[in-house]
């Protein structure tokens, strides 16, 4: 076991996205590929020569992480500005980098402002309600995979009757401002007789002797 125990290598897990990265959970509104190729030609009108890792590195930062662009997305659009002609490679693999050509700073000065409208796509979901919602969203499935790894089937069956009753609530929150009410109700409809919980028992993260 390494060090800081089990509960540490889960957040590492989630820190590195591996479920909130954002894919089990949702990332907001998802990034156009038009949104990926402009945010690059963005970034290279800031000047310098940047590679494709450097590109979702930086890309990732100035969205505090909410948006992380894929290398399937980043370096196909790579390739299409380079048959465009308005970038131009220098180097070759790891090594290889990108700098706007003549024709791309053009285009980057005529489209100055759909490039920076590329950012919109993730507009408002880095303000700190929605860093500190994706933070704690974190640290209830690092308690839900402690309580998986550790806990006796009286425990796991009371932590499963949590998570439905908290899934039916985020619903009802959506519900609240859709005047159909086809939020609440299309949850209603997928709840199986086990999800039917009226009185929510609380987890005792203490597992069992034995456990």
């Amino acid at each position: 076991m390494g060090p800081g125990g089990p509960g540490a290598g889960l957040a590492a897990m989630f820190d590195r996205q591996a479920m909130f990265d954002r894919r089990g959970f949702g990332r907001g509104p998802r990034a156009r590929k038009g949104d990926v190729r402009a945010a690059i030609l963005d970034l290279l009108d800031e000047g310098g020569q940047w590679n494709g890792y450097q590109l979702i590195q930086e890309i990732a930062g100035r969205t505090s992480g909410v948006w992380r662009p894929s290398a399937g997305s980043v370096y196909p659009a790579l390739q299409q500005l380079e048959d465009e002609g308005l970038i131009a490679p220098e180097g070759e693999g790891r090594r290889r980098m990108y700098a706007l050509t003549e024709a791309g700073q053009a285009y980057a000065a005529e489209h100055a402002d759909e490039l920076r409208g590329s950012w919109d796509a993730v507009a408002g979901m880095t303000d700190d309600e929605a860093i500190e919602l994706g933070d704690l969203i974190r640290q209830v499935m690092i308690a839900v995979m402690e309580v998986r790894r550790a806990g006796s089937p009286e425990q796991l069956s009371q932590a499963r009757a949590v998570l439905a009753q908290t899934r039916r609530s985020m619903y009802r929150i959506l519900a609240e401002d859709d005047p159909t009410g086809t939020a609440a109700t299309d949850t209603a409809a997928t709840d199986t007789a086990d999800d039917t919980v009226t009185d929510t028992p609380a987890v005792d993260d203490t597992p069992e002797s034995g456990a």
